[in-house]
């Protein structure tokens, strides 16, 4: 097949009709064919096709009248006698054709020319390199792609072989520049040879960086960014010398070489190198003009798909730096995502997904999508999920947070208009409960271990940046195994498919038995068919599988409001930490803990409540009915007040505060020693005699 296309491949192909009956006798032909062929007898009627052939393909011509008398099309490359000429190699189509007096064949002869017979006729050069070609060559934007069919294109049409050699910086996405002086550094991208000759690709390899040094025609090329003609003409050993590689002696021996640089924008980006064979016509002032400007077009579109390139992989980059590489959670909530980009045509997005591990054992799952697409869209994304985790750490509500990303989306859609829509939920793996609140977003599926599973039904907003409509919360009393998915529109709605028939599709992955599988099982299932979508939009997936912790891992006690609740709480906390097998904690933490109950009972009126909770650190919270948020204070020498923060601060590995609907909670956290590697990381060193204790600062 190879050799077939080699030899029809040139525009200057002559095409000979015959007429054959089912002996294979020739009953008629066209009027070239008494001029070209040479049958035995001098006359093609009535001659047996077989006489045209030379006996080395006979056995082929065979196969063709087989395949002619069965009503089959077939092709080969078969050897015939002309005149005025050795034999030649020619390709044979014989396609059967039923006529009045039977089943007969038609013969389509098609006639390479001579070596001395090709690039002689400049127009027919220039309408076969620059008229049709580049609306083929111009669909990709592939740039190894690109190289290899504009090399065709010129061995095809211009030269026996042709390469294509640019800047080494252009393949790395740099900017190429117009170089003043040193070598030259370029990537070979394409090589090709009108008779398959797999000796150039093993010689000139494709993919190989070559060095131009000054004075050699290559360097000159680009130095000038003007054609170069060199006939090699005689010995070529120096030719062999200056690649290194014997047999570049006997490729280029007695070929015309052509240089035509590749200028775009002010800049040479490479070179195509045109070799024609010492028996084909040389390159002269005509050719040079044709294969000038056919370089011009071809380095603009070479460049235009550098561009394309480059920008599309900083997008990319510019996005995938913006997505969370790691997702955090307690030990009891197992989370899986996906991210699926969008089709080739909208790669870059704005939808994102986050799970964010909160002090109390608790867990922010996010789900979001900006609208719009492109690195714009991917920039807004990053910007909402920075917000999003600065908030989360500030321990908001899920409906105080979105509130709070409306006035941030209003606020840059006074510059640029944007808006986005997101589902934001936290999960308390003590209570069990989930907080969840939207904005525009598609309803959260709830798989329960037992029945059916639902769409939450949440208060519905409007997107974020849109308007100023109140934005609310709703929640929801979770059973142990549940599963918790969060998704963007991409994944159920389609060109192809309404958004009602994705939901349903949703629900009939995660249905009763989902709850047992693995989650990333379910989650390949969710995306199955999404991805083979040319049309699809991006999609971010989030599951996660919700379970409170053991019981026996938390504990939990509401003391009066008087003074001398915090020697019971420094009495309550022993029993639970030798059960957890801290014993050395004590001590740290009835002072953490009697500090934190004294600050609640002097700032506070009733009851309070102290709970311990176990899991990867120790976690002591205390909460109060009152809302005002304690700080940190900076006492003097004398004060009698405000050290107590200022304890916990020093003693634990960090505490903070939330607001409640009762009230508020202040807590702090210690790491717990885990042996292996994680210890070495921690940031508080310990002693197992007597607790945490800090390095001294210098």
């Amino acid at each position: 097949m190879r050799k077939v296309t080699a030899l029809t491949s040139s525009t200057s192909v002559r095409t000979l009709i015959l007429g054959i009956d089912q002996a294979g006798r020739i009953v008629w032909h066209d009027q070239n064919s008494q001029q070209l062929l040479d049958p035995p007898g001098g006359a093609l009627l009535g001659a047996p096709l077989t006489d045209l052939v030379m006996a080395g393909t006979a056995g082929t011509l065979s196969g063709l009248l087989d395949a002619s008398r069965s009503a089959r099309e077939a092709t080969a490359v078969l050897t015939l006698r002309v005149q005025r000429s050795d034999p030649i190699d020619v390709v044979v189509t014989i396609q059967a054709i039923d006529g009045y007096d039977g089943r007969s064949a038609l013969v389509i002869v098609r006639i390479p020319p001579t070596s001395t017979e090709r690039f002689l006729d400049p127009a027919m050069m220039r309408h076969a390199l620059l008229d049709d070609t580049f609306r083929q060559i111009g669909a990709t934007l592939d740039l190894d792609q690109m190289a290899r069919g504009l090399i065709n294109i010129v061995v095809t049409h211009f030269s026996n072989v042709a390469s294509l050699q640019v800047q080494e910086s252009l393949v790395a996405d740099e900017v190429p520049t117009q170089q003043q002086d040193g070598p030259h550094l370029l990537r070979r991208l394409a090589v090709a040879s009108d008779d398959h000759d797999p000796g150039w690709e093993v010689t000139f390899p494709i993919g190989e960086v070559v060095r131009h040094e000054a004075g050699t025609i290559y360097a000159q090329c680009m130095d000038t960014g003007k054609p170069v003609q060199k006939a090699s003409g005689g010995h070529v050993g120096h030719v062999a010398e200056s690649w290194m590689r014997r047999p570049a002696a006997g490729l280029l021996s007695g070929a015309c070489k052509l240089l035509l640089p590749l200028n775009a924008r002010g800049a040479t980006l490479g070179y195509i190198v045109c070799t024609r064979r010492g028996d084909s016509r040389p390159f002269d002032a005509y050719d040079t003009e044709i294969g000038m400007e056919f370089a011009s077009r071809a380095a603009i579109l070479l460049d235009n798909a550098r561009r394309y390139n480059r920008e599309r992989a900083t997008a990319l980059a510019l996005q995938r730096s913006l997505l969370p590489t790691d997702l955090s959670a307690p030990p009891s909530v197992e989370v899986k995502h996906r991210y699926l980009p969008g089709n080739q045509l909208i790669e870059v997005g704005g939808d994102w997904y986050e799970s964010i591990a909160l002090p109390g054992a608790r867990v922010a799952l996010v789900v979001g999508d900006v609208a719009g697409h492109g690195v714009r869209a991917a920039v807004t994304m990053g910007r909402l999920r920075t917000a999003i985790q600065t908030l989360a750490m500030l321990e908001l509500p899920p409906a105080e947070s979105l509130q709070q990303l409306n006035e941030l989306m209003q606020m840059m859609g006074e510059r640029e208009p944007h808006f986005a829509t997101c589902a934001f939920a936290i999960y308390d793996t003590v209570t069990g409960s989930l907080e969840v609140a939207s904005a525009g977003h598609l309803p959260p599926l709830l798989v329960p271990p037992k029945g059916r599973s639902e769409f939450l039904d949440v208060s519905p907003a409007p997107p974020l940046g849109v308007g100023e409509g109140p934005i609310s919360s709703r929640m929801f009393k979770i059973k142990d195994g549940s599963l918790l998915v969060l998704y963007t529109d991409g994944l159920v709605e389609s060109r192809g498919r309404d958004i009602d028939d994705g939901l349903k599709r949703l629900q009939s992955v995660f249905g009763p038995a989902s709850v047992k599988e693995p989650i990333e099982a379910l989650a390949t299932a969710a995306l199955a068919g999404v991805s083979s979508d040319r049309y699809r939009d991006d999609v971010a997936l989030l599951v996660a599988r919700l379970a409170r912790i053991k019981r026996g891992r938390q504990t939990c006690w509401t003391l009066s409001g008087d003074l001398t609740s915090a020697r019971e709480a420094r009495r309550l906390v022993v029993k639970p930490l030798k059960k957890w097998k801290l014993g050395p904690f004590v001590p740290i933490t009835q002072l953490l803990a009697s500090e934190l109950v004294t600050n609640a009972i002097r700032y506070a009126e009733g009851p309070v409540t102290l709970r311990l909770i176990c899991e990867d650190t120790l976690v002591c919270e205390v909460a109060d009915s009152a809302p005002a948020l304690p700080r940190l204070w900076d006492a003097a020498g004398d004060d009698e007040r405000g050290r107590g923060l200022q304890i916990v601060s020093r003693l634990s590995h960090r505490w903070g505060s939330r607001r409640t609907p009762t009230g508020k909670v202040v807590w702090c956290e210690q790491q717990i020693p885990h042996p292996g590697p994680e210890a070495t990381s921690s940031r508080v060193p310990w002693n197992f005699k007597g607790g945490p204790q800090r390095v001294p600062s210098g």
